[in-house]
């Protein structure tokens, strides 16, 4: 009720999410004035290519973050997928099948995690850890320190094709249709309100009617289903599959999701937050990159990022309780005045 007591405008742009994307301009501006080599048409290409795991990874992320939940396996995953989708290929199974069969085992991968969070009742972020250790250690079992190679090069040259003769690659398409998928099934549908009341209560959301079970065992098989497809589409970017594709990915992953509005504690999220938190770790780590920035100073930035997208919050709601506390009048001044 307090929120809807603003006007429109407010409610619209005086948001995290806004806030997220008010950063994005800022920095791919400074970006464009300072670093050389970042204005071009070559930025947006391998912007969108680096980012592109990312954000699909990261669009399911929300909304198993929304319900208070988490997902650490999720790197694992593509890993894993990428390692089943080279054998298939290379023992002869065609690549649609071979496509599918990792996309498959994404999601049972997922349903695994899903079974031991919702119907078991374990912590997901203890099954998560366990599961990444696990998924990352039969990805390299499987295929050890060697890589698969020779993909047809009508599909690796699609994976990094652009759009005519613009800058914008095709994989463009793909995950704007996703992106519009989740941010209906979110925003527009009875199922992301539920996600959500259970990031507000699960027992109130249990109580109401929400099958609580079952909506998180959906989101971990979504989740497995869409980073398996993440994994695919990294292993035809580089045209490489090996054991240890995507390591460290879900560092950026929950970074986003964190640094786009969505509340660790679960409740509170919006699509198009995670989608501008994407791309401003995309656009941070393409610029350090052109100055020659190595990766470890990289992955220092994007912790940092992530460390004050969850505290910052914490400090901001901190200060309005105690503004509220001492703007309130006081029981005793609060009689005077009704006497």
């Amino acid at each position: 009720m307090r929120s809807h007591a603003r006007p429109w405008w407010q409610r619209a742009l005086l948001t995290r999410e806004m806030l997220t994307v008010a950063i994005l301009v800022v920095a791919w501006v400074v970006a464009s004035a300072t670093v050389r080599g970042f204005d071009g048409p070559l930025t947006i290409t391998y912007l969108v290519l680096d980012i592109a795991p990312v954000l699909l990874v990261a669009l399911p992320m929300t909304l198993i973050v929304a319900t208070g939940e988490i997902d650490l396996s999720v790197a694992s995953v593509v890993g894993l997928s990428s390692v089943t989708f080279g054998l298939l290929y290379q023992a002869g199974l065609g690549l649609w099948a071979a496509l599918a069969a990792s996309v498959l085992l994404g999601a049972v991968c997922g349903a695994v995690n899903g079974a031991l969070v919702a119907y078991a009742g374990l912590p997901s972020l203890a099954v998560t850890i366990g599961s990444l250790a696990l998924y990352r250690g039969l990805a390299v079992g499987l295929l050890g320190t060697t890589a698969v190679t020779g993909f047809p090069d009508s599909w690796t040259d699609g994976a990094t094709a652009n759009l005519s003769e613009s800058p914008w690659p095709v994989v463009t398409l793909g995950l704007l249709a996703l992106a519009a998928v989740f941010a209906v099934l979110l925003h527009a549908t009875p199922f992301g309100r539920n996600v959500l009341d259970i990031g507000r209560s699960s027992e109130a959301a249990r109580f109401s009617g929400v099958d609580v079970r079952r909506t998180l065992l959906i989101l971990f098989v979504l989740s497995g289903a869409v980073s398996a497809l993440a994994g695919v589409y990294y292993t035809l970017r580089y045209g490489s599959a090996r054991g240890d594709n995507a390591t460290g990915l879900e560092l950026q992953v929950v970074a986003a999701v964190l640094l786009g509005g969505v509340s660790i504690f679960g409740g509170r999220g919006a699509l198009h937050g995670v989608v501008a938190g994407v791309l401003l770790i995309g656009v941070l780590g393409s610029a350090l990159r052109l100055e020659g920035v190595t990766v470890n100073v990289i992955n220092i930035v994007i912790g940092t990022a992530l460390v004050v997208s969850v505290v910052a919050p914490r400090i901001a709601g901190g200060v309005r309780v105690r503004r509220r506390a001492s703007t309130s009048p006081r029981d005793g001044s609060a009689v005077a005045q009704r006497s």
